[in-house]
């Protein structure tokens, strides 16, 4: 019997684009005689995964570089979360039993928006009175909808430079119009994308989200823990929930993790607590 352990499980970025084998295969002169710097197809080939990884992780540090950001404030949540206004434009609109309980809960929902809108706001307020790029802070988020729309659009409908890197995906996530220009990234790849998650990154904010939340928080949180990076606040929005999804202290009382583990957690209803604790960390005017 032949074994069926697969050559290869990630998705490769032949099958991303759908390329057949004889698309890469370049076997005439034109194609071979190309640059191969000007050669997609050459580029889409397994064997030059590590030159894609190190060209999504050298345009946006170049371009951001060129923009003046040197510091982020990371703000991750729920792709599913809608503005008030949505939110009772559906319940307007709902006819069926189904679509007034949705409707309901994107009304629940929606101050999670409203509060990200708000967070992105007051960061960008902070940045319109500084006068050195280096003591600015920028939102920085997955640069899709919800909770990553929300804080990207307080900070842009504020005048500031807001940043999205965005990931290919089966159903593909459009980048959201609250974006600066120029400012607007695509990654193949989870990792090079979470890498700039944290290059820039001085503090984290966390609303409730789905598994790509916590993906992303417990890398950050993995990273403190292990001294990878200097540590810097990680603060959770609505206690109710994170206590809920992770019982903490339980952890701790297992002994799966220290109590020291938790000093870079910090837990916020609202957008004013999320930012007096990020001003008090850097002692901002």
């Amino acid at each position: 019997m032949s074994s069926k352990l697969p050559i290869n499980n990630a998705q490769t970025i032949t099958d991303f684009l759908s390329l057949e084998p004889h698309q890469i295969s370049e076997e005439s002169s034109e194609e071979s005689y190309k640059f191969a710097f000007d050669d997609e197809a050459f580029l889409a080939r397994r064997e030059t995964i590590g030159i894609r990884f190190e060209l999504e992780l050298l345009k946006p540090e170049i371009l951001l570089s060129e923009h003046g950001i040197d510091h982020t404030i990371t703000v991750f949540g729920s792709t599913r979360f809608v503005s008030h206004e949505k939110a009772l434009e559906m319940e307007k609109g709902a006819q069926t039993a189904d679509e007034k309980a949705k409707a309901n809960k994107a009304l629940l929902h929606s101050r999670y928006y409203e509060s990200a809108r708000e967070f992105g706001a007051m960061v960008a307020q902070y940045n319109n009175a500084q006068t050195e790029d280096s003591n600015k802070l920028h939102i920085c988020t997955g640069g899709g909808p919800g909770i990553m729309e929300a804080a990207n659009r307080g900070a842009f409908e504020a005048g500031d430079k807001t940043i999205g890197f965005n990931i290919s995906l089966p159903r593909e996530q459009h980048p959201n119009p609250y974006i600066s220009p120029g400012l607007s990234f695509r990654f193949h790849y989870f990792a090079l994308r979470k890498m700039h998650f944290m290059l820039r990154a001085r503090a984290i904010v966390a609303f409730p989200g789905g598994f790509g939340s916590f993906d992303e928080l417990f890398e950050v949180l993995t990273l403190m823990q292990t001294k990878k990076v200097t540590r810097f606040p990680v603060i959770l929005m609505g206690k109710e929930f994170w206590n809920q999804m992770v019982h903490f202290q339980e952890m701790i009382e297992f002994g799966v993790i220290d109590e020291g583990d938790m000093k870079v957690i910090h837990f916020a209803e609202t957008a004013e607590e999320a930012w007096g604790i990020i001003s008090n960390h850097y002692q901002l005017s």
